[in-house]
This record gives structure tokens, sequence and C-alpha cells, in this order.
């Protein structure tokens, strides 16, 4: 070995016990290790920060955004009615939904995939008030485990199919992986959906924290609503789907039970109880209370107790600068969770007293509190320190709510399902998918074009970007990446690649087959599966060839392999997607990881042997 050899195994092992420790953030060990390595010389400076260029970096920001376009425009919506239930048993629900995932990834890429259905799943997740990440990680190996059936599902499939051209003379077909591959994914999506999702980790702290708060709110009916000219009974069917109760309604400052509530009518306010997430679906359903011009332009104030209504000025707000008013414009209209600081300006006063509304541009919906709350209307209630409340409008920007003291906890787009918005947001995703199947673009360029096109239409409004990726996540995949690249440079990995042909050579096949199997697991544990592919691809004919057997036994033995990354979430773009989410630490992957490694194992060699023989 040589001394950079030396240095890199060093250094790679220092890292992953420091991010399997667990009490450093991942993002600041992998900028020390970064800087490490570029003191002694193994990563050159100008190369230092070029994984913020990386294809695998970007991608993980855009399907993020892409995640949002879907979300905002309804078109999640349309899929949520029939997938989400808070009813179905955790078993089921991830057979369904990694069922759906690993298909999808035969034909497109299978990030995309996941992008599309970890709204859904966490959506899922807080209505049936379990941690999101009991369900996140089996969906995100689920979409890993179906791109191994196509030539086109995973990267290192493509990969195997040219290292075979080159080698061998010919390439493989598009569903020369289906036998094994397909195998290989039915396998692991029963382990995930059975018994897999069982050893996530279950910390008190997740479930905390998606356990959602249940508020009172008050919700007004604007001109237009689906609403208007309904009773209660009509709505029932709303109410369930969105896991609301109607309450009743307030008409004119007085308070109607449910059992007395006349037919809905403009101007009224109902009275509902729920998550912030159903209410905001709630909302959304009968295009009820809409944070933006056509509410804030009202000439009557509405958080002022009854009877003593406002008139509002013709004048501009002191506190909102001309610029922030123009980000405001730009922002979807959404429903806002928020816990109140101690310091807060509103403790001890009410929104009618604070008039949010006409000096924020924020409208209180509800308020969530231990204990019992008084029998006061919404707006006329003192709020307290650690009360959640429930806001929407135009000033629920981070700035605003910082300046009245209170920290958001989710936000909820409440924007209505325009069958057109859906169309086109679907059309472009799916255009995307088209051009970069085609050849025509690469992935990432066409999900860029994609993204950028949901932000010309506003589907994304662009400060949302910002809002939506998780940048300690992307910090750190960036500053692995150099490190990663200079391990293969030195010839880090040949080395290990020869190591097993030394050592499985004078071995039965199946055991050097299963050997440099479980190698490139590992490799692509920490590497890019595509680099590991690259190394491990050659070196499996080499092997196959000196131990005068079927080569493609061991170049589609090690495709597999390639592609189960299971253990870390740096091994596969899918498993860092799902970190932030599912609230998960470095070390929580290899306790599903490491069994379903096992039973991939377990299925394809048999399978190589039957369908590929030796």
């Amino acid at each position: 070995m040589t001394f950079d050899q030396i240095l890199l195994f060093a250094l790679f092992g220092v890292i992953l016990s420091m991010l399997l420790w667990g009490r450093l953030r991942y993002d600041l060990v992998a900028a020390g290790g970064l800087l490490v390595a570029v003191a002694f010389g193994l990563v050159p400076q100008e190369k230092a920060f070029s994984g913020f260029a990386d294809p695998a970096v970007v991608i993980v920001a855009l399907v993020l955004v892409v995640s949002r376009a879907f979300e905002n425009s309804g078109a999640l919506t349309l899929v949520t009615r029939r997938l989400v239930s808070d009813h179905r048993p955790t078993s089921r629900h991830i057979a369904m939904t990694g069922g759906i995932g690993a298909a999808l990834s035969a034909i497109i890429n299978n990030v995309a995939a996941l992008a599309l259905l970890m709204p859904i799943d966490v959506e899922a997740a807080r209505k049936a008030g379990r941690p999101p990440g009991v369900t996140l990680m089996p969906l995100a190996f689920a979409t890993i485990l179906g791109g191994m059936v196509t030539l086109i599902g995973t990267p290192p499939n493509i990969i195997a199919s040219g290292i075979r051209e080159r080698l061998l003379g010919s390439p493989y077909g598009m569903f020369d992986f289906a036998p094994v591959g397909g195998a290989v994914a039915a396998a692991g999506l029963a382990f995930v959906a059975l018994v897999g999702w069982r050893l996530v980790p279950h910390r008190a702290d997740q479930s905390a924290a998606t356990k959602p708060s249940s508020f009172e709110a008050e919700v007004s009916v604007p001109e237009g609503s689906t609403a208007i000219g309904r009773h209660p009974t009509d709505i029932d069917e709303e109410a369930r789907t969105a896991d609301v109760i109607v309450l009743g309604l307030v008409r004119e400052g007085r308070k109607l039970p449910r059992m007395r509530m006349p037919a809905i009518a403009a101007g009224d306010k109902l009275r509902l109880k729920g998550s912030s997430d159903a209410i905001a679906a709630f909302i959304k359903a009968l295009d009820l209370q809409q944070p933006g011009d056509r509410q804030e332009g009202a000439d009557v104030e509405a958080d002022q107790p009854a009877g003593r209504t406002r008139r509002r000025s013709g004048r501009k707000e002191d506190n909102k600068p001309e610029g922030e008013e123009e980000e405001q414009r730009d922002k979807g209209p959404e429903v806002v969770e928020a816990v109140v600081r101690a310091d807060s300006l509103l403790v001890g006063r009410s929104a009618g007293a604070m008039r949010l509304r006409p000096r924020f541009g924020i409208t209180l919906l509800g308020i969530a509190r231990a204990g019992t709350l008084t029998r006061r209307g919404v707006h006329d209630n003192y709020i307290a320190a650690g009360d959640v409340l429930l806001l929407t409008g135009r000033g629920t920007d981070s700035a605003t709510l910082d300046l009245l003291g209170v920290i958001p906890l989710s936000r909820a787009s409440v924007a209505g399902t325009s069958p057109g918005r859906v169309a086109i947001t679907i059309g472009l995703f799916a255009a995307a998918i088209a051009a970069a199947s085609l050849g025509l673009v690469s992935f990432t360029i066409a999900i860029a074009m994609a993204v950028a096109a949901y932000a010309a239409l506003g589907i994304v409004p662009a400060r949302e970007f910002y809002l939506q990726i998780e940048w300690p996540i992307v910090v750190m995949l960036a500053f692995l990446l150099p490190i990663g690249a200079a391990f293969e440079e030195v010839g880090g990995t040949a080395l290990i690649a020869e190591g097993i042909v030394t050592l499985t050579r004078d071995y039965s096949p199946v055991v050097a087959l299963l050997a440099i199997m479980v190698a490139t697991m590992t490799l692509s544990d920490v590497l890019n599966n595509v680099a590991t592919m690259v190394i491990t691809g050659p070196v499996a004919i080499g092997l196959a060839r000196e131990l005068d057997v079927n080569p493609d036994t061991f170049l589609m033995g090690v495709a597999i392999a390639a592609s189960c990354a299971f253990l870390t979430p740096i091994g596969h773009k899918n498993n860092t997607l799902i970190m932030g989410p599912g609230g998960f630490r470095f070390s929580d992957y290899w306790r599903m990881g490491l069994p379903l490694e096992v039973v991939v194992l377990a299925v394809s060699v048999p399978m190589l042997l039957v369908v590929w023989p030796l």
C-alpha cells in the first residue's frame, strides 16, 4: 500500500466512526474530513468544493422541489384520497406504497419515484399518528430494489451493459435483468413490509415531533366557496376525508352549534377541530379562507371582537418593507403551525388586541394548548408561551414570524386543486423523464428544466425553493464526494478488488461469487454506486475468466450488489433524501439494511445460478 492509500483508508475510518458515533452534526464531520484531506494533499485544493457541482448533489436538491410542486398543484391530493388511510395496517401500507415505488423505479429514475411518493407517505404517517421514518425507510429501500428489474432502472445496470459490450462483445437487453432483479425486488419488498419496518429505530423525540397538534379553529367562508348553501351533513364527506370535525359556525358574532347550523353563507366562519394538515386539507377541499389579496383587502377587520369592527385605512403598513411586500405576493397560500416563544410579543395578548391582520398580514385560525381553553373565541383568547398557533395569510414569512416571537413547526399548502395545474405539473415531469430516458438530456438537466418551468408558472414560488431543501444533507454529500473520488484515484478501491481475487481464487466459484458481491455491497454503502460498478465490473469478469466460469453470472451478481446500498445514508441518493424527513441518524440505516442485504444475497445467488448457470 502506498502512503496516500494508508492515509485515505485511515481518514475514511475516522469519518465513518464519527458519523456512526452521531454526537457531531454529519455535515460538520464531512466538512472536517474534507479539510483534512486537502491539508494532507489527498484532495487538490481546486477540487475541494467540486462536490457542489456533482449531479448527485443537484438531484438531491431538485427532487425535493419537484415534490413541493406536486403538493402545491394538488396532484398528490388525487392520489392520497385513495392511498392515504389512518386505518390501514402499517405492513399493508408499506406493501402498497413500496410496490408502486418499485414498479415506478423499473421505468423511471428511482430518485424520481421516491420524490413522487415521499410526501404521500409522510401525510399518511401524520394521519395515522406514527413517525414517518417507520414507513419512509421501507419506501426508500423499495424504490432502490425496483431499479434492479430493467436496464434503465438504475445506473449500475447501464454500466454493466457497457462493460459487457466492451469485454464480451454485446450489451444486455432491456429485460435481461428482470428474472434475477424481479425476484430480489419481490423478496426485498416482502421483507420490508412484513419485518423490516419493525427494525427501524423509534425514539421518543421522533414521536413527539410527528404527533400533530389538535386545534379548534375558525375558518372564514368567502364568496365562491363550494360550502355556500350547504348544511353540516352536506360537507361530512369532505370533513371525513380531511379528518376534521365541524363543531359549528359563527355568524355575525354569534356561535351556533352544529345541531343548530343553518345553510352556510358567505361571511360565516366554520368552527373546526383537527390537526394543521387536516384543517389545511379541508380549506383546500371547500375553497375556504385563502391567505391572499382577496381576504387581506376586506373593508372590515374580522380579527376584532364582535361589535368592534374596524375600517381598514388606505395607508401602507410601516413594518412591511416594500421589497418584502413583493416577496409575499410570490408566496403560495399556506397554513403555518408555530409555537409561541416565552419572549414573544403575543404572550398575554389576544389576536384582536394585537391587530394581527392589518398590522402583520396574519390571520389566527386556531390555538392548541395543554389543558383547557377558555370559552372565548379564537381571536379573543389570550395567548400564552408554549401555545401552538395555526396561522395563515401573506405575513407568514420567516422574518415576520421571528418578529412576533413564534417558531414555525410546519407549513401546509391550501392552494385549490386545479385540473389544469395538475395536468401541467404531471406533464412537465413526464416530459422531463421522457427526455432523459431517450437520451436527449441528462436526468439532472431534465429535472432542472422541469423545476425552472414550475417556478416560471408559479407552481413553486421562487422563495419556497430554499425552504424545501435539506441543506445539511446537501452539504454533507458535497463534502464527501471529493474524498470518495480521491480514494478511487489513488487505487484504494482497486486494491480491495485485487484482494478479493487473491482470497477467492482457490475456493468454489459460488464462494467467489458471494465474496465479490459482499465486497461490492460494502463499497456501494460508502461510495457512489456508479464508481463501485466501474471498478468491480471488470474485476468480476476477470475473476470469472480465471475460474473458467460464465462471466455473466459474476457481472450480473456485481450489478445487483452495486445497487444494494442499504447501510448508510450516503450509499444512495434515496437514503439521503429520507434522512431529514424521517429524523434519522447516520447509524440508523444498518438496522434494517443489514438483514435486507442478507435477504438479497440469499435470493440472488441461487437465482443467478439458475438463470445464468456457471
